[in-house]
């Protein structure tokens, strides 16, 4: 039911994309029937009563009789919006309405978009907490780096529910599950990969940690930021980049982007920046290109198929998009189903691995990820990462029971 109307600018009217997002893309909606006086006894007052003082006598009640057991907090600063950058929380919203219904389409997890007017690190990370006990979960989104570093790692430090920042770690998920595919299929030992990683803000980083977590040889991998290669000489390190330089080329190399794909096996681009053609020609034959900028990708994929045996992108209209909406609704479901306090690299290594088996049988140099849209993934994530959950001990129940297999007593 609409309780107000009004004229849309006859250029805007005609724009199909401008009609879908009139008065947003999302809407809140009762689970209980409100139609007659005993309801409103029940859902209200006086009935309602009685739960609030029963979660005040025991707070472990609180996610049982609450939304928060499947509500996540979709939660911007508008500071690195898609590729428009810092475009602020009014033009983010439309970013984050849309996430929400991908969480609520492929996870079955409600949740709450909210575009922060802050983008001082201390406002965020107050504002977030103060606000926490309303939900069963923190998804944090398109917030810049560095700051996105400090915020995630302090929040998740200092709240009992899972704080994810999907721009790092759900990039980073998705890309490891295409890397083990097409490993696999062009017959590499993963652990063996020589991977170049182009960007090193939310995306890159997360990217080099997890793969790392996930076998690769710290040794093999070298990540480039717009000033060449990261390595321990370099006198303009960051903390977080200082950290990666003790971790990743342990060669030593120096130089560009030229000079880092030398003999590289994998070109991972988070960066935006196109990459020459020279610079590709140096990597080794047969190997894989992920360039994954949006909506222009750092190697044109007609340009990256002349030296890579498989090529994805970030992009829908090109086959292999690494989405994150492969990702974070499973990544949520499981976390949430188990009521996890945080994610640990073992509950997204064993997203990336689950995402991976959806389509391990079949397999193909266009087909290392499953479609955004393949139904099998959602619950294929979400059962893995609340198995790995429970084996991290950061799970506070035991996983639920699929219906197909709940059994009734029979007396």
């Amino acid at each position: 039911m609409s309780y107000f109307s009004f004229e849309l600018d006859p250029a805007l009217a005609a724009d199909p994309v401008f009609e879908l997002h009139q008065r947003g893309k999302m809407e809140m909606s009762a689970t209980v029937p409100l139609t007659s006086r005993d309801h409103l006894s029940l859902a209200y007052t006086p009935g309602v009563a009685r739960v609030c003082e029963a979660i005040a006598d025991d707070e472990s009640l609180y996610s049982d009789y609450t939304w928060t057991a499947n509500t996540v907090a979709v939660i911007t600063d508008g500071s690195a919006v898609l590729g428009l950058g810092n475009i602020g929380p009014k033009a983010a919203m439309p970013v984050m309405e849309g996430k929400s219904i991908l969480f609520k389409q492929f996870g079955g997890v409600d949740s709450i978009p909210i575009c922060l007017d802050t983008q001082d690190v201390e406002g965020i990370i107050a504002t977030v907490k103060a606000m926490a006990p309303s939900f069963g979960g923190i998804n944090l989104e398109d917030i810049s780096a560095p700051r996105c570093f400090e915020i995630e790692r302090r929040l998740d430090a200092e709240l009992d529910i899972p704080v994810f920042h999907d721009d790092q770690h759900g990039t980073a998920v998705v890309t490891l599950a295409a890397l083990r595919n097409a490993a696999k299929l062009l017959g590499r030992r993963f652990a063996d990969l020589r991977v170049v990683i182009s960007g090193a803000g939310a995306a890159g980083v997360a990217i080099t940690q997890t793969l790392i977590a996930a076998g690769v040889e710290g040794a093999n991998v070298i990540v480039c930021d717009s000033r060449g290669i990261i390595h321990a000489e370099r006198g303009d390190l960051t903390t977080i980049k200082a950290e990666l330089a003790a971790t990743t080329n342990l060669s030593g190399r120096t130089g560009g982007i030229t000079e880092a794909l030398i003999g590289a096996d994998v070109l991972i681009g988070v960066s935006g920046g196109a990459i020459d053609e020279s610079a590709i020609a140096g990597m080794a034959p047969g190997g894989i290109i992920f360039a994954l900028a949006n909506p222009t990708p750092e190697v044109p994929p007609a340009l990256a198929h002349k030296y890579a045996a498989v090529v994805a992108t970030g992009r829908s209209d090109f086959p292999n998009q690494i989405n994150n909406v492969l990702a974070f609704p499973g990544i949520f479901r499981g976390a949430l189903d188990v009521r996890a306090s945080t994610i640990t690299e073992r509950m997204k290594v064993a997203a990336a691995e689950a995402i991976a088996d959806v389509v391990s049988d079949d397999l193909r140099p266009e087909a290392i990820v499953p479609s955004p849209l393949d139904p099998r993934v959602a619950p294929a994530v979400a059962e893995a990462v609340a198995a790995a959950a429970i084996a991290d001990g950061v799970a506070r129940r035991g996983a639920p029971v699929a219906p197909e297999t709940r059994t009734t007593a029979v007396s």
